[in-house]
């Protein structure tokens, strides 16, 4: 017994031994690899760019430590000091993040997580393909208006208590392929859902305000888009993952039998639901009343405190801080890459060559495909920042209208479905054990180019008013 135990550590140990050695050798090389125009700190850090990635996606160390060790290399290969370095800790995402979580586990610990998947089930159905449909389209619809993160982090303790209620055991084993599909779905979701309304995510936002689209504009043909994809996440999804549960243990009796048990809504659930409104109503009014989205998710946690619906220790003992370490260990990269000119060198030698000539539309994928790799791997807030003004610059000294590439842009940050550096949601899917990063590719990458052939195809018909493509 001791004697296994022992060879499968040695096997574990040469695994992880190989993976970062790996790393350490793709970061040599492309240190070694002479890149003309870039200064020596951008140089640096597309190397440690290259080194993350190889460490996130083999995971030779856990994601956390990973971010531990980018954040005392970056200052150790003169990218920049530790205290720049230690930025990417202080972004408002981060703050967005622990506000979803502690929203989440709220509604969780009150019940009323518990008493709302019981009702939508037996509205819905209890089937795995409803309850899939269900945990796709709520997360969607609701991300649209607010927040990707938030509306994920709402819908994850429903999501569990379906997993539960469907028979799976120990789903944090990564046993299950109904769990697999319910948390993917949710996640990608968020973000599929994000891109049907300007104030779905920040690089919408950031589109449309370098190229002056109206809401109701940029809603023609991106509400569209986003309803098709969640129909592609809904049907696809359990091609992928076959489910392994047929239905609810019990069925509708099961549910009746608990929402019977239930009894009346407690004063708990009713406080809980009431402050769920209210922080909602915040992040719909957001542009009239100036309170950000940031603020908004920390006054709706604190309000959770104030009313006792949880205690600190709660959040202690449930909230994943080696989560929050990893993506802001991820920002951090993301940001030294802007900042040491790594990013925007990047696109200036993509630019020069396509050269003079290149039709449009083929421009136009390019920035599409770089989009998509990138956002992969850093936050797709910061990546917006560096693509759109570029692509507007590059569109107006053409002739051509500024949305011609920076709406495609804005919707290719968005389809961020692959590593858990990716996005916050991608991050928390992640999070929750049901799925390990291949899987999250397995499913996210087929996703993420139906997304690209979409929006090239709306670019071409429901948005070329706005471009002239």
């Amino acid at each position: 017994m001791n004697k296994s135990i022992g060879v499968n550590i040695i096997e574990i140990t040469k695994r992880e031994i190989k993976f970062l050695l790996i790393s350490i050798i793709a970061y040599v090389i492309v240190m070694l690899i002479p890149l003309e125009g870039l200064n020596p700190a951008g140089h640096a850090a597309l190397s440690l760019f290259v080194f993350a990635v190889f460490m996130w996606a083999f995971e030779p160390v856990p994601l956390a430590v990973t971010s531990l060790i980018l954040m005392f290399l970056q200052p150790l290969t003169g990218v920049c000091s530790f205290e720049d370095a230690a930025i990417g800790f202080a972004n408002p995402i981060i703050f967005l993040m622990i506000g979803g979580f502690v929203l989440a586990l709220a509604i969780q610990k009150s019940g009323l997580a518990r008493r709302l998947t019981y009702i939508l089930l037996n509205k819905i159905g209890i089937t795995p393909n409803r309850s899939l449909f269900t945990a796709v389209f709520a997360t969607g619809l609701l991300s649209a208006w607010i927040e990707n993160i938030v509306a994920f982090a709402m819908l994850m303790p429903i999501i569990k208590e379906i997993v539960e209620l469907m028979g799976v055991k120990n789903p944090e084993e990564g046993n299950s392929n109904f769990a697999k599909t319910m948390i993917l779905g949710a996640c990608f979701a968020s973000l599929a859902g994000g891109l049907g309304t300007q104030i779905g995510t920040a690089p919408n936002l950031m589109a449309a305000a370098y190229t002056n689209i109206s809401f109701l504009s940029w809603m023609i043909f991106a509400f569209p888009l986003a309803i098709v994809l969640l129909l592609v996440i809904w049907k696809f999804l359990p091609i992928v993952f076959p489910f392994e549960v047929e239905g609810i243990v019990g069925g509708k009796n099961t549910l009746q039998e608990k929402l019977d048990s239930f009894g009346k809504v407690t004063k708990t659930e009713k406080v809980t639901a009431v402050i769920l409104i209210f922080t909602i109503i915040l992040w719909l009014t957001s542009n009239y009343t100036g309170v950000d989205t940031y603020s908004v998710a920390l006054i709706g946690a604190s309000l959770y405190f104030i009313f006792g619906i949880i205690k600190w220790e709660d959040v202690q003992s449930e909230l994943d801080w080696g989560l929050i370490i990893f993506f802001g260990g991820a920002l951090s990269l993301g940001s030294v890459l802007l900042n040491s000119g790594a990013a925007t060198w990047l696109i200036d030698n993509l630019i020069s060559f396509l050269g003079a000539g290149t039709s449009p539309i083929i421009i136009m994928i390019i920035f599409m495909i770089v989009g998509v790799i990138l956002t992969q791997l850093m936050s797709n807030i910061a990546l917006a920042a560096v693509l759109i003004p570029l692509s507007v610059t590059l569109a107006e000294s053409t002739n051509l209208l500024p949305a011609t590439y920076a709406i495609p842009i804005a919707i290719a940050c968005s389809l961020s479905f692959t590593m858990p550096m990716a996005d916050p949601t991608v991050a928390m899917a992640y999070g929750t054990n049901y799925v390990k990063v291949k899987e999250i590719l397995k499913g996210g990458v087929p996703i993420i180019i139906v997304g690209i052939i979409l929006t090239i195809i709306v670019m071409l018909t429901l948005a070329k008013p706005l471009t002239g493509l």
